[in-house]
């Protein structure tokens, strides 16, 4: 038994080779792609990001493409992909490797590393893939499989493991095949060695250096330190409309959800009547209004707890923007928060 050591790479390369999965950014890995998909896949499962990667690589197929587009047109792409800034920082990069390495990736793990929204992951994915660098790219997957062959209870959490694991890996990643052997990692820590208890040990190509296993304690790894616990908010979002169109509303440029669209809100969880008040206060001229079915969105730190309701109005009051349901669907980008208040609409969408 050996936990993390050079001698994973001959069975695991092995078992990649066997039949690992036929992903798009795979079949044709520029680094382009392989930097698009590698900034979707956080925090997003592979079958959801495929729609996105495919309607992404039609809409802006090269990084000029990308650092010519409008930011309407980026920010619907990636509608529904959460963590706005991502995509903000993948057209910031462009502009710069525009204007600094003709439009290119540089095979360079520093220089990527330098790339704004680049980390050291996606800087060791794009160079040992893309280019065949051989350095590592170690995220959440990979440290729960280094944890878990090591028997090791440090929190992954802890930059000093992240550091230490990054290291090791980068003392014997092999010359000639770096990016398999990432990706090896990668497909095992998604498809075997899985999050929550849940590890598949007997389909394992390396049960038998795991020391988590041997020591039985492959369920219980890793270890994460405690989380806080998320703040509440309580929000009554509105879902307007005057005629056939939808009132929308800009959020502030800085914060959560920072300069998308929304269905406006209000503060706290409103009884019809208190609703009713308020848009008076605001020069809302009502002529129905019916209640929604509650909805919850979880972000990273913050819950929204929403209740709503369905408006109808006679004005088209200040600061809503209205909009046709077509528009609404091909222009506008609109966080899945208020997606559950959209289906009384579905129809028109």
């Amino acid at each position: 038994m050996n936990g993390l050591s050079p001698a994973l790479v001959p069975p695991l390369l092995g078992w990649y080779d066997q039949g690992h999965r036929d992903l798009p950014w795979r079949t044709l890995p520029t680094p382009y792609r392989v930097w698009i998909s590698e900034i979707m896949l956080q925090q997003t499962r592979v079958e959801a990001v495929r729609r996105y990667f495919d309607g992404w690589m039609d809409a802006l197929p090269d990084i000029r493409a990308l650092a010519e587009a409008e930011e309407s047109v980026y920010m619907k792409l990636w509608e529904g992909l959460g963590y706005y800034n991502r995509v903000r920082n993948l057209h910031r990069a462009a502009v710069v490797l525009c204007q600094e390495y003709g439009g290119q990736l540089p095979a360079d793990y520093d220089k990527l590393l330098s790339l704004p929204g680049i980390g050291e992951y996606t800087a060791g994915a794009i160079a040992s893939i893309a280019y065949g660098i051989p350095v590592p790219a170690v995220d959440g997957n990979v440290l729960r499989v280094a944890a878990r062959l090591d028997n090791d209870f440090t929190p992954i959490t802890d930059a000093r493991y992240k550091k230490q694991t990054r290291e090791r890996f980068a003392a014997w990643m092999p010359a000639d095949r770096p990016g398999d052997l990432n990706q090896a990692l990668m497909e095992l820590g998604a498809t075997i060695c899985l999050p929550n208890g849940a590890p598949r040990c007997g389909d394992c190509p390396l049960q038998h250096l795991c020391l988590g296993y041997h020591h039985k304690n492959a369920s219980s790894l890793p270890l994460r330190a405690a989380k806080k616990a998320r703040r509440i908010e309580n929000r009554t979002v509105l879902l307007v409309r005057c005629g056939t169109l939808v009132g929308l509303r800009q959020r502030p440029s800085a914060g959560l959800l920072a300069g998308l669209w929304e269905l406006p809100s209000l503060d706290g969880h409103l009884s019809p009547e208190e609703t009713r008040s308020a848009l008076a206060g605001l020069g809302w001229q009502l002529r129905r209004m019916l209640s929604l079915r509650p909805a919850r969105h979880i972000f990273t730190h913050v819950e929204w707890h929403m209740n709503g309701y369905y408006i109808e109005l006679d004005n088209q009051p200040e600061p809503l923007t209205f909009v046709s349901p077509p528009a609404l669907r091909a222009t506008y980008a609109l966080p899945s928060a208020f997606r559950a208040f959209l289906n009384v609409i579905e129809e028109e969408l």
